[in-house]
């Protein structure tokens, strides 16, 4: 009995130690699990990080190849831009060097055309002295103010010559044109106005409102000459007619003759 019982004992202290041996088993079972979670957790953030790390690496690698794509776009704008500026400046630089040239001429330019206007001045004035005396105050301030306008600082060159030709101009339009205008004329020693009638350059003709005195400018006489009373409503008819009263048409007025060439 004694042996039985002893017998037991061991067997119950080898079941106490089998259950702790599993115990300290399935302990050591459950930490290493943990462990490994663990460690797959941490792999797991290494790898969110790894990735986030890759995206950032890829992001900056587009930006970068954008902003590499923007900088050959601008690069290949400003190539344009400057061949077209280059082309302009070169354009620019001819026209600077035209200007200088002709700025380098200007003063020959000028020392030639102030006598050329001094002189056409002149003949014109001559030819107003030699000319019928038709609106010869109008005329002859038109020369002063030529000779006026030659001397001011404050008038170009291109504007004294253009006032000069616009003269020459005026002169030559009088030989192809005829007009009506009133003026005071002393004939035989008596001072009147009188409509005046200008026919070119070849005939001046005067009347007075009664028609009752009827004249003209003999150019061989130089002077003031009565006209009979046949001219009287001939003369009458080129009044209305250079004033717009009536419609043009044919009228018969003294005209001088023509001179042969070299007075014979």
């Amino acid at each position: 009995m004694k042996r039985c019982k002893y017998s037991s004992r061991q067997m119950a202290s080898a079941a106490t130690a089998a259950i702790v041996v599993v115990a300290g088993s399935v302990f050591a079972q459950s930490a290493t699990v943990d462990e490994v979670i663990q460690a797959d957790l941490r792999r797991l953030e290494l790898a969110q990080e790894s990735q986030e790390r890759i995206n950032q690496v890829v992001e900056g690698t587009r930006s970068l190849a954008d902003d590499y794509r923007a900088i050959n776009k601008e690069i290949d704008g400003l190539k344009v831009y400057n061949r077209l500026m280059t082309a302009q400046t070169n354009g620019q630089q001819a026209t600077l060097d035209d200007i200088g040239l002709s700025m380098e001429q200007v003063d020959v330019i000028n020392r030639q055309i102030f006598p050329l206007m001094e002189r056409m001045i002149d003949g014109l004035e001559q030819s107003i002295a030699l000319d019928i005396p038709f609106l010869m105050e109008e005329r002859s301030k038109r020369i002063a103010d030529l000779e006026a306008i030659l001397e001011r600082s404050d008038v170009s060159v291109a504007e004294k010559f253009r006032k000069v030709m616009e003269a020459y101009q005026i002169e030559m339009d009088y030989g192809t044109s005829s007009e009506w205008y009133r003026e005071s004329l002393n004939v035989d020693g008596a001072v009147r106005e009188y409509n005046m009638f200008r026919v070119g350059r070849v005939g001046l003709f005067f009347q007075s409102d009664d028609t009752n005195i009827t004249g003209w400018y003999n150019p061989d006489a130089r002077g003031y000459e009565l006209l009979g009373s046949d001219y009287r409503g001939e003369i009458r008819k080129g009044i209305r007619i250079a004033r717009q009263l009536i419609a043009p048409e044919l009228i018969l007025i003294p005209m001088p003759g023509p001179e042969s060439a070299g007075g014979a």
